[in-house]
């Protein structure tokens, strides 16, 4: 029997609703139950993939395909369940399927109305595509009371009811700010908050009570008899030193134990023996080192939320902590990198678009060729790695990038075709922006005596993507002549997805987002070996 736990949040966003499911997701799994994480999010854009990641942030892709929330990388961070396209749902493809349907005609002449038929298309949503889950936690984007949120919150009401209490429970976080000048917390933002559910029709079973000072037994009580909860169901949500601490916290407050009273579940205490190993990997480090990333989105790090935990896992991998030095890519430009990334360990050039800041980290891909520096070039870091050696080894000064306009060296270009499975994908430049990357898993083979073929330890390897250009293949035999080899191909030999220099101590450019797949307990590969080729310049250094 699945059970369904929906995650609200109220008083303020960012209080880490996506973090406190994935880990009660982690909390149930160590008990030995299966679970799925879906996030139902309320803004009119059918998914994030053409927002800006100042907007909102990273868009995490599935390996089928989705362009999702960023939430869903903090779900198979702490699950390592693979997301789906149906994990990720917005009011922009509610809308966009139920006006489909309409237009088809399948409601048989009825008036369209939210109630029922918005509410149902997101029911729907929520208990379809299962596969014998013990727990599907469903987390609510937004906060209580956000006009578009309404629909999300009377389809989850309406759940709760049709399921019963022992397949259905609600968990609300919310705020208890610390008033300084009175020396108190305050947990009138929190009432207020489930009085506001309370007049949805939602009586929460659970509150997760964030602070950042330790919640008095008295304020719980308090809490407890005020929003008609339990009072071991209050759980203090403390700021930790590290998200994968989190687990252990929420184990500690009784956290799992409340969800398993709730539903009648007798079960086994969660092993945590994996979440204390990390824990005392990221507090007691045998050592540091010092990355650049050298990106364009720097204003906002939630623009690059996986690459940093990513990083975070190749540290813990290498029981080392990893210090970012976040860097404006435009800052290079008309100046010189020196003073800059001087002393770093190691130079990683993430993903991005547009030409802004884009000679910018063609300078950091010179500066560490030049240095000897390890370099990781994800995506757009990759290309403009290809770019940089085809303007300083392979005599071609005019190289660049469709993406940037016109050019007489197309070195990197716009893909127009490419095989997905047996199908064939067509783009064209004047076509529409959201979903036509190529989006998803695609296999790669490996070049025989690569660096890359050593790190992987197999000939081929499978990883996901979110770009429209690639490097032109009819540039490979001079760059290769330069000292650049492409180490990673399509299976059928024409796009190129890795490229390395043989005689640098690392230095590796990829088409692929590797920081997807990484996780604290299974760090990828690519970044376990970049951060022990950081940690041995840290040496020389």
């Amino acid at each position: 029997m699945t059970r369904f736990i929906f995650i609200t949040g109220g008083v303020v966003s960012s209080l880490g609703k996506g973090l406190a499911s994935a880990a009660l997701g982690a909390l149930l799994q160590a008990r030995g139950f299966k679970v799925r994480l879906r996030k139902l999010d309320p803004y009119l854009n059918v998914d994030p993939g053409t927002m800006s990641p100042y907007q909102h942030g990273e868009v995490y892709v599935t390996d089928d395909g989705a362009e999702t929330d960023l939430d869903l990388g903090h779900y198979e961070r702490f699950t390592g369940v693979g997301a789906k396209k149906s994990d990720n749902v917005t009011t922009g493809r509610i809308y966009s399927d139920v006006i489909a349907k309409e237009r088809r005609g399948d409601y048989l002449g009825a008036t369209i109305q939210v109630i029922p038929h918005v509410t149902d298309a997101i029911k729907n949503f929520v208990v379809s595509d299962l596969e014998n889950e013990d727990f599907i936690l469903v987390e609510i984007g937004g906060t209580v009371g956000d006009i578009e949120g309404l629909p999300f919150l009377e389809a989850i009401r309406q759940l709760g009811n049709e399921l019963g209490r022992e397949r259905a429970m609600y968990v609300h976080l919310t705020l208890i700010p610390y008033i300084a000048a009175a020396g108190e917390l305050k947990t009138k933002p929190t009432q207020h908050s489930v009085k506001e559910l309370l007049s949805l029709g939602i009586q929460p079973d659970m509150l997760l009570c964030r602070s950042e000072h330790p919640l008095p037994d008295g304020d719980r009580r308090k809490i407890a008899l005020f929003c008609n909860v339990r009072e071991e169901a209050v759980i203090p949500a403390l700021d930790a030193k590290s998200i994968y601490e989190v687990p252990i916290r929420y184990h500690d407050e009784g956290m799992d134990d409340v969800v398993c009273r709730h539903f009648g579940i007798k079960a086994p205490p969660p092993d945590l023996t994996v979440w204390k190993d990390i824990h005392v990997r990221k507090t007691k480090p045998e050592g540091e080192v010092s990355i650049a990333v050298v990106g364009k989105y720097t204003g906002l790090l939630d623009a690059y939320k996986s690459l940093s935990e990513a990083l975070d896992h190749g540290g813990i991998a290498n029981n080392v902590r990893v210090k970012l030095n976040w860097i404006d890519s435009q800052i290079f430009e008309g100046d010189t990198p020196l003073e800059y990334l001087e002393g770093t360990h190691g130079i990683l050039v993430p993903g991005g678009f547009g030409e802004r800041g884009a000679e910018g980290k063609i300078l950091a891909a010179k500066f560490a060729r030049e240095r000897g520096i390890p370099y990781f070039g994800i995506c757009f870091g990759m290309q403009m790695a290809v770019i940089e050696a085809a303007r300083n080894l392979a005599g071609i000064p005019s190289a660049s990038s469709t993406e940037f306009g016109q050019t007489a060296e197309p070195v990197v270009g716009l893909m127009t075709e490419w095989l997905k499975g047996n199908a064939l994908e067509k783009r064209q430049t004047d076509g529409d922006l959201g979903g036509t990357m190529r989006l998803g898993a695609y296999a790669c083979d490996l070049e025989e005596n690569s660096r890359v073929r050593s790190i992987y330890g197999t000939k081929t390897i499978s990883e996901r993507h979110r770009h429209r250009y690639e490097v032109n293949t009819d540039y490979q035999k001079r760059l290769e002549a330069a000292g650049m080899i492409f180490s990673g191909m399509s299976p059928d030999g024409i796009l190129p997805e890795i490229v390395e220099y043989p005689d640098h101590p690392w230095f590796i450019g990829v088409q692929f987002h590797p920081e997807l797949k990484s996780k604290p307990f299974d760090a990828h590969p690519l970044f376990t070996s970049f951060i022990r080729a950081s940690v041995n310049q840290s040496r020389l250094v």
